[in-house]
């Protein structure tokens, strides 16, 4: 099946979109999808410029939302016509997965960022050439086909162009939060960098119960957002320290947690530094920077942690509609950070999203979809 799609043919390349893509076709437990929308997220721009590769040319897009138009003979859960969201890809029957921790499936690389489908096929092909895959997804196209674990089935009255990001920066933020910090009510939280993952996370923070839930930024307008979103405190850390600022927040104690969603060296010690005792860090950034402890000592006696956190450590389907249910009780307002953009214009969508202009930028895929 021919399929448009946005390609990168070298690191660094711009999009360019193709009317003459090759689709695969689907598996017994695969859904073929028509798209309507997919958010861009910052792995996209990271994969693109070649910070992290998964191979040239590759299609990109992984926060894909669209409407099944086919079913393999063995897929349980899902009939044509039903509205999804797009996520990542796990087996669901390593040792991990078995857990219930799907974002540790022990073949997570093979399986999403390794450019061909979970059985080693080619996803994609020009002319007979491979192009490589996302996520298992790809959702810069006009259609794609993904194994059913991919997908989360949603309500078909909720405006699916709004949905996609919810299978990324969305989940990764708030799952950080709920799954892995895990914070009670009445203690406190830090988020630096308040993009969709930093406002997804300090949303998840008032949700579970902060009494603060500080935002640290740089820009003045993300932070008058992050404000309106549910932020008790916000700090533009280019006018005074965050770290001060924060102790000065908290009787001088620090933050119960703290999220970095920068990757940035110094701010990644600042999120550090801000903790009170016994404190716990989600570093959550793809970043290629390091950090280095002044003092090893100080974690240690101040009884400190720093953790990593993969995709929210997220259950795609479990974690996803409880979003949704947030959103519908108006406490979880993720739109608010959405742009739409048309699927032609997917250069300045991403040039909009590294400049910091558009938080959540979202292609707009089927220009003729309408709610419901």
């Amino acid at each position: 099946m021919k399929i448009r799609a946005a390609v990168v043919e070298k690191m660094g390349d711009p999009f360019v979109v193709k009317n003459n893509i090759e689709l695969a076709e689907m598996g017994p437990t695969d859904l073929q999808v028509k798209m309507v929308a997919s958010g861009i997220c910052h792995s996209d721009e990271a994969i693109r410029k070649g910070d992290a590769s998964l191979g040239y040319p590759v299609i990109l897009g992984h926060e894909g939302s669209g409407i099944v138009e086919k079913v393999g003979q063995q897929v349980k859960g899902f009939t044509v016509g039903d509205h999804v969201v797009l996520s990542f890809y796990s087996d669901g029957t390593c040792d991990n997965c078995l857990k219930g921790v799907p974002t540790q499936c022990r073949s997570y690389a093979k399986y999403n960022l390794s450019g061909v489908r979970a059985n080693g096929t080619d996803h994609f092909t020009e002319y007979g050439k491979h192009i490589s895959d996302m996520f298992n997804q790809s959702s810069f196209t006009t259609h794609t086909v993904v194994n059913q674990r991919n997908a989360v089935k949603v309500d078909k009255e909720l405006d699916l162009r709004k949905l996609g990001p919810l299978g990324c920066g969305y989940v990764t933020g708030s799952g950080t939060v709920f799954n892995t910090l895990k914070p009670r009510p009445g203690q406190t939280i830090a988020v630096f960098g308040t993009g969709a993952v930093g406002l997804a996370a300090m949303m998840a923070g008032k949700i579970s119960g902060c009494t603060k839930v500080i935002a640290v930024d740089v820009v003045s307008e993300r932070l008058a957002l992050a404000k309106e979103l549910g932020a008790t405190q916000t700090i533009n850390s280019k006018e005074e320290d965050p770290v001060t600022a924060i102790q000065r927040l908290t009787n001088g104690y620090g933050v119960d947690f703290t999220v970095d969603t920068t990757g940035i060296e110094p701010v990644m010690l600042q999120a550090i530094n801000a903790l009170a005792q016994g404190g716990t860090a989600a570093l959550i950034a793809v970043t290629a920077q390091n950090i280095t402890m002044s003092s090893w000592n100080d974690l240690c006696t101040s009884d400190r942690k720093v953790v990593g956190v993969n995709m929210g450590d997220a259950i795609p389907q479990i974690d996803v509609p409880r979003l949704i249910e947030f959103y519908k009780l108006g406490i979880f307002d993720f739109d608010k950070t959405e742009r739409f953009y048309k699927f032609a214009d997917i250069n300045q969508a991403n040039q909009d999203s590294v400049s910091g202009k558009t938080i959540k930028p979202v292609l707009i895929i089927d220009e003729n979809y309408q709610p419901e």
